[in-house]
């Protein structure tokens, strides 16, 4: 499985010639580094909720149109892409496949931020390999202990490094693939990522340095 990053939380995964892509937001395509014409080629499409960083419904449309790809999302989601007459499926919590993915939906719990109400998020366990929790750090997905890969939060308005640690800490995955870094100029994500990878070296913990648009890794 090949998953590739396309700025702050937007993912490609790929796996026998299937490309799943997550949460093409703004912010992904804010710098116009990164165009819906990219994602002519994918084969389905999953967003997680309704924040604007992971949802960009102009995009969304221009990338359904050009891939002709199914989008799968959550009721809260749904609503809105309705409303903008974009076609999809809602997803209830529970087993679902596509491709060769099998893909378990979990429903997660938003960190807290500042003056927002918390939106219906989705997160999802991938092929039993990878945990892909969004934003949310919540004691629930403990139980995804020692799973081969986390797909990590690193850098938000709702938290800070101690707690981003303390939960990777506690999840103890193999590796860690960081996201939701679209905020920072890269002079600073690689300042900060070093000083994660010396934190988590430490656990026997792999830290991918991945924040350049199709930065990728393989499991």
């Amino acid at each position: 499985m090949k998953i590739s990053k396309y700025l702050h939380s937007c993912l490609v995964f790929e796996l026998d010639g299937y490309k799943l892509l997550f949460d093409p937001g703004k912010f992904t395509f804010a710098e116009n580094l990164v165009t819906p014409e990219m994602f002519a080629d994918v084969n389905g499409i999953i967003i997680t909720h309704i924040h604007p960083d992971h949802l960009d419904t102009e995009n969304l449309k221009k990338i359904a149109g050009l891939s002709g790809a199914p989008i799968y999302t959550n009721a809260q989601v749904g609503e809105v892409l309705q409303k903008k007459g974009i076609a999809h499926t809602v997803w209830h919590d529970g087993m679902h496949h596509v491709g060769p993915f099998k893909l378990q939906a979990i429903p997660v719990i938003h960190e807290l931020i500042l003056d927002n109400p918390l939106p219906q998020m989705t997160g999802f366990l991938i092929n039993d390999k990878v945990l892909h929790p969004v934003d949310s750090m919540e004691d629930a997905l403990l139980k995804y202990q020692d799973i081969e890969l986390l797909i990590m939060v690193t850098m938000a308005p709702f938290a800070n490094e101690l707690r981003i640690a303390g939960f990777a800490d506690k999840l103890r995955p193999k590796q860690i693939l960081p996201v939701h870094d679209g905020y920072a100029k890269e002079f600073f994500i690689k300042q900060r990522y070093e000083a994660y990878s010396k934190h988590f070296d430490k656990q026997g913990i792999r830290f991918h340095h991945i924040y350049k648009v199709g930065d990728s890794l393989s499991i």
